[in-house]
């Protein structure tokens, strides 16, 4: 397999996260997450997204980010109904 790229190795990433035994894949993603810190923060990021989710508990979220949220959602949505 040849060296993937970034975008390459995004459009892989449920079959790594899940733990394929595509054993030349799984090579490839530690190769090129050992060089590419971009990459091993979005796969840090999905596998702890994951395990939150997983041990189903309920998290605040503090009250300046929920409302930057509504904000941002509230953004976007104006901005859509608008151009429509």
């Amino acid at each position: 397999m040849d060296n993937m790229n970034c975008e390459e190795i995004l459009a892989a990433l449920n079959e790594y996260i899940d733990g394929n035994e595509n054993a030349p894949l799984c090579e490839e993603f530690k190769r090129h997450l050992a060089h590419c810190q971009p990459c091993q923060v979005v796969v840090n990021n999905l596998r702890q997204t994951i395990l939150l989710c997983k041990d189903g508990r309920t998290y605040e979220i503090p009250p300046q980010c929920r409302e930057k949220i509504h904000r941002l959602l509230r953004e976007k949505f104006n901005a859509r109904t608008q151009s429509h």
